[in-house]
């Protein structure tokens, strides 16, 4: 099942309204990052929302946004001011040209396979440029985050039109010890409605992350177990990395 919530248009068009920008503590992580990096690619950047708040703040230097979905591309392209690229990581092709690589809501997970990741990996080495850092998050798999993905969770907002749709989340594949999949149901009084889109997502530990890393080139210098800046516990909900050339 196609993960239909980043390219069909009308649901992308949902997401900004689902995850707002006043409840992204990711975003107030990555934001002054990005504001003192003069050359900045958002890897997986959605809906653009990211870059565009750091060009409303006055970022006056490069930023790219990379997506490899047309719904989440088209409302990017709002934005005129931003470079944005529809693709992923592993075809790019850029050769030290940023200061900073950011991949925010979890968007590291959504690649799944060994070869993607590591693909993926060698392609942020390559784009950043020597002092360059890699910026990321991925859910701690101790947390068991899945387990709160249940039909009795959904929730009801406000769609483009005002319009109520209503997410329901069911796990339909358990982790199995690399990934979780899931479905998303969306319903509501409106023409695109209803609509599932099916999603898998990767958990890697610190270990694994690390040695992902390395494998390409990187180095762990800065780790975190939330976006407030506290520190990595076995109970933290994220394993948020920054990284840097080897």
């Amino acid at each position: 099942m196609a993960d239909r919530l980043f390219d069909d248009a009308y649901l992308a068009a949902l997401y900004d309204l689902w995850y707002p920008r006043p409840l992204r503590d990711d975003y107030d992580f990555y934001l002054p990052r990005i504001m003192a990096a003069g050359s900045v690619l958002d890897a997986g950047c959605g809906t653009g929302t990211l870059l565009a708040d750091a060009r409303a703040r006055g970022h006056a230097g490069r930023l790219v946004g990379l997506d490899p979905a047309p719904g989440m591309l088209a409302c990017a392209r709002r934005h005129a001011d931003i470079e944005w690229v529809l693709g992923d990581l592993a075809s790019a092709r850029w050769e030290g040209e940023f200061d900073l690589i950011v991949m925010t809501g979890h968007a590291f997970q959504a690649m799944v396979e060994d070869a993607d990741l590591a693909a993926a990996m060698a392609a942020v080495r390559r784009a950043l440029a020597p002092d360059g850092r890699f910026a990321f998050e991925t859910r701690n798999p101790a947390v068991r985050a899945w387990e709160r993905w249940r039909p009795e969770n959904a929730s009801t907002i406000a769609g483009p039109g005002g319009e109520a749709v209503t997410i329901t989340t069911r796990v339909t594949a358990p982790f199995d010890g690399r990934t979780v999949s899931f479905t998303h149901s969306f319903t509501g009084d409106h023409p695109a409605l209803p609509q599932v889109s099916g999603s898998t997502l990767r958990f890697l530990d610190e270990a694994g992350l690390e040695a992902l890393l390395s494998a390409a080139g990187l180095t762990i210098v800065e780790r975190y177990g939330d976006f407030d800046g506290g520190p990595p516990s076995a109970q933290s909900p994220e394993i948020v990395v920054i990284a840097g050339v080897a």
